[in-house]
Order: structure tokens, then C-alpha cells, then sequence
């Protein structure tokens, strides 16, 4: 890839090329958490502060034009379809777990297992791929490919959205459904083997009475609540491959195109973003 002589040297000097390391790191660091949020906020809020005319910034060497830019373009998408997917994960887990729990090796405990099972051994990039032969290349129900362009300004686009956005949301749902279920199950069933429900026994409570029900339900998702928390980084990580699976224009297909054309200066910016 020919880079042209005036953007080799703005990348230069924005990189510190030729000093000593630790000047290098120096001025990344300040170009990176300095630099960067403070465009970030003239172009977001209209906030200017300081010299932005002659601020450097982080080019792509493929685009010619500003990494945070880039960034700032995909990143609505990503984050619609990651949190869609998340909150339906949590949405379906919670319940199936309680049920599991309170039905303790039952079919329905049997299936749930074996699905959570599934969820969680499988990686994403094969489930999206399965999804797309069983709901688009043989039951023709769902589009194969995200439209990004697509503006819902009508009845019909309103559909065609929501129809584009199963596949990718529930890939990641399933992940995170499969995970979070298990925990819930396994949270429930250590309570229910505690002291204050074995009282409530002895006094003539039921267990799915509300007297037992509610402060086991409650004491059972300080943990998940939790790990709901802890798990936002993690399902990121899956929308890399999945966005690339189902063509999503966000950060994660970003950082695929900017890894094939080896665009150093989008890397590096975007899995940052992603990961942490």
C-alpha cells in the first residue's frame, strides 16, 4: 500500500519516529488520551479548547482521514446491537435460571443444560454461520446481510429492521444467555440449601411461596448482578467476528478490514476501544 510522502510525515511526527522510546510513548500517550477526546469533544459537543487547527491526529493509512473519526462513524451501530443482544441475554436468562432451579432435573432443566451447553462450547462465528443457512439460505425468513444504510422512516423499514437484527442479537444473546442461565441456576440452588429457608420450612412455609420465594430471589442476585457487570467487555469481544459474519458496519468489522490492509494506526485506536 503506497502511503503519500505528506501523510508518511504527519504520521511521523504524531508517532515520534526517531526519538528515544520513551519520548515515543510519551507522545502516543498524549496524543492518544489528550489529543483524540479533545477533537472528540469539538466535533461531539462543539467544545474547543486549546489549538485544535494545529493538533495532530491519528490517520488511517487507508482512508487518508482521521482514525477517531472512523471510530465515532461506527461505533452507534456496534453499540445497538451489542447492547440489544445483551439485555435480551440477561432478559431470557434470569428467568430460564429461576425455572431450572426451582425444577431441579427436570425435562425442562435437562433441555435448558443442554442448551446453555451449546451456547457456551460453540463460538460465535459458527453459530452465525448455521443461523445464516437455516433462516436465510434455506427458510429464506431473515436477510443474510446487515443493512446499515437503512432508514426507518416507515411501517415497512420498521420490519425490514427488525427482521436484519434477529440473527446478529440472538447469536450474541445466546451466548451471553447460556453463561449467565448456569450461573443463576447454580446461585438459586445455593440459597435454597441455606439456613433461613430450611427455618422457613420448619415453620410450614412452602418453598414457592412469596415468604421464600422473594428473600431467595433476592440474596440469589447480588452475584448475578455482578457478573451482568462484568460480562459487558466480554460480549464485545464476540461482536468482532459476529459484525463480520452478518456485515454489521461497526467497530468490530472496522478492525477486521483495518487488520487484512494492515492499517497499524485504525488497529490499534478500535481494539482498544473494544476491549477495554
Amino acid at each position: 500500500m503506497t502511503v503519500p510522502p505528506e501523510v508518511r510525515e504527519k504520521i511521523r511526527l504524531s508517532l515520534g519516529l526517531g526519538e528515544p522510546m520513551h519520548i515515543r510513548y510519551y507522545k502516543w500517550c498524549v496524543q492518544f488520551f489528550v489529543n483524540e477526546p479533545l477533537n472528540i469533544l469539538q466535533q461531539t459537543l462543539g467544545v474547543t479548547i486549546g489549538d485544535h487547527e494545529n493538533r495532530t491526529r491519528i490517520l488511517s493509512w487507508a482512508t487518508r482521514s482521521p482514525v477517531v473519526d472512523l471510530i465515532i462513524q461506527r461505533t452507534p451501530q456496534t453499540l445497538w446491537v451489542v447492547g440489544l443482544s445483551y439485555v435480551v441475554g440477561t432478559l431470557l436468562a434470569i428467568p430460564i435460571g429461576i425455572i431450572q432451579a426451582y425444577r431441579q432435573y427436570s425435562w425442562f432443566d435437562q433441555i435448558g443444560t443442554f442448551v446453555a451447553m451449546i451456547g457456551f462450547s460453540v463460538p460465535t462465528f459458527f453459530t452465525g454461520v448455521v443461523a445464516i443457512i437455516i433462516f436465510s439460505v434455506q427458510l429464506e425468513w431473515l436477510p443474510m446481510i446487515y443493512d446499515t444504510t437503512l432508514e426507518v422512516n416507515s411501517w415497512q423499514n420498521f420490519v425490514l429492521q427488525f427482521k436484519q437484527m434477529i440473527m446478529p442479537v440472538m447469536v450474541l444473546a445466546l451466548w451471553q444467555a447460556a453463561q449467565l442461565s448456569r450461573f443463576m441456576r447454580a446461585s438459586i440452588l445455593d440459597n435454597l440449601n441455606l439456613d433461613y429457608v430450611r427455618t422457613a420450612r420448619s415453620k410450614g412455609a412452602r418453598e414457592r411461596t412469596g415468604r421464600v420465594v422473594y428473600p431467595v430471589l433476592r440474596n440469589s442476585m447480588i452475584p448475578v448482578i455482578t457478573l451482568i457487570a462484568l460480562g459487558i467487555p466480554h460480549i464485545f469481544g464476540g461482536a468482532i467476528i459476529t459484525e463480520q459474519i452478518f456485515r454489521v458496519n461497526g467497530l468490530g468489522q472496522l478492525l477486521i478490514i483495518a487488520i487484512e490492509g494492515a492499517d497499524i494506526p485504525t488497529v490499534k485506536p478500535s481494539l482498544f476501544c473494544l476491549l477495554f
